[in-house]
């Protein structure tokens, strides 16, 4: 399938190599181009909160690719580039710089941003994570004694907290629910997670919000909704992400995430989203709902690849995702949103478990907690649905 213009990448996270990689895998030869904003390839985010934050991985190793498979595969890289709107009846991108591209196929892949909190943000020791230069930043504000404030309890928001606790931080989270991940997980297992990072030396606040922050260029005292203030050397703001897609602000696709059907087909011809940009529809609920997750941005990659090669997709998969904290492996398949009871196996305080979610008996998701052999039992459990959990040694870990 060769092509003048050919295919279009907007967008240069793990969605926008993912869909590259397949269609050059899958024998296409036409031009693939990636537009990225970032002034570098594409790279892998998880470790940001993790490894390169703590300075045991370093920046190179985070390449998805070394720098000459682009050239070997013939992959043009716009790096520094950013997406700025969308002609689809002209099939051309406008780029921030005043320029733009033509495509045959364009497959939107411009991720999510972090959410920002109002009168934050013009603190100079305030910072998000969400790429490379925000993780630069946090890493130099984390030293041994440094007071640090985490505003949010997600998964990104815990792992900053268990990385700077390894650094010798003074760390607080904030947390404005009543546990953390609790309308993820409920708040029983939300209440685990904060006894974790109690038992790591970690204070955490939950039902607790930001009344005001005091300090002239840098913030030095947090106020909290209950009137009591927290010293702080560094903030970090970890309240969740956006879409990045406000540049299609009258392009026909709604700003606030892309709703594609199977292949990321977008209600625009010749027009593709994958990765944070997206919202699938999910069957079981009836609605189009964005993920957020690594896995499920490198599938819809690779699956918009696909659809755009006139291929048929590939084996759906659950969503999943992991976090790393404190030493311990935490991974997650289905949606626990789904279900209406827990079955847990092992033993929560000694972070050794797995929790089963089951909604009508039939088991929708699982939470494991120093189990990482336990998940492709955990996956069949869940895709099997079975009735009854299997025997221990089963959801356990296993040399």
């Amino acid at each position: 399938m060769a092509s003048r213009n050919g295919v279009l990448i907007a967008g240069g996270g793990l969605a926008a190599q993912r869909c590259a990689e397949t269609l050059r895998r899958k024998g296409y030869d036409g031009p693939v181009r990636i537009v990225a904003a970032e002034p570098v390839a594409p790279y892998d985010r998880p470790p940001l909160s993790k490894g390169l934050l703590a300075g045991t991985v370093d920046e190179a190793s985070l390449a998805y690719r070394p720098p000459g498979w682009y050239d070997d595969q013939q992959v043009e890289l716009f790096i520094g580039r950013r997406a700025a709107g969308l002609d689809a009846a002209q099939r051309r991108l406008y780029l921030h710089d005043g320029h733009e591209l033509p495509y045959d196929e364009l497959l939107i892949a411009t991720g999510s941003r972090a959410r920002r909190l109002p009168g934050a943000h013009r603190f100079e020791n305030v910072h998000l994570l969400r790429d490379l230069a925000d993780a630069r930043a946090l890493r130099h504000a984390l030293r041994p004694g440094a007071h640090l404030v985490v505003i949010g309890a997600g998964f990104i928001g815990q792992e900053v907290a268990a990385t700077a606790r390894s650094l010798g931080a003074e760390v607080t989270i904030v947390e404005a629910a009543a546990a953390p991940l609790g309308a993820l997980l409920g708040d029983d297992l939300g209440g685990w997670f904060s006894d974790l990072h109690r038992e790591e030396g970690v204070k955490v606040l939950c039902s607790t919000t930001v009344a005001a922050f005091h300090g002239r260029d840098a913030v030095e005292e947090i106020e909290l909704s209950g009137g009591r203030r927290l010293r702080c050397d560094a903030v970090v703001v970890g309240i969740g992400v956006a879409p990045a897609t406000e540049w299609l602000q009258g392009s026909g696709l709604p700003a606030g995430g892309v709703p594609v059907s199977s292949g990321g087909r977008t209600a625009l011809p010749h027009v593709y989203a994958a990765g944070d940009a997206a919202m699938p529809f999910d069957e079981r609920r009836g609605v189009h709902v964005r993920s957020e997750h690594w896995e499920a941005a490198g599938r819809s990659g690779s699956e918009a690849a696909r659809a755009i090669l006139g291929l048929a997709p590939g084996r759906s998969a659950l969503s999943s995702f992991w976090s790393d904290q404190y030493g311990l492996r935490i991974q997650y398949l289905g949606d626990s949103r789904d279900g209406d009871v827990v079955e847990i196996d092992g033993a929560p305080a000694q972070r050794d478990y797995t929790a089963v979610y089951r909604r009508a008996g039939r088991p929708v998701a699982a939470l494991l907690v120093g189990r990482p052999h336990a998940l492709p039992a955990a996956r069949d459990l869940i895709e099997s649905g079975s009735q009854t959990l299997p025997a221990t040694e089963q959801l356990k870990e296993t040399a």
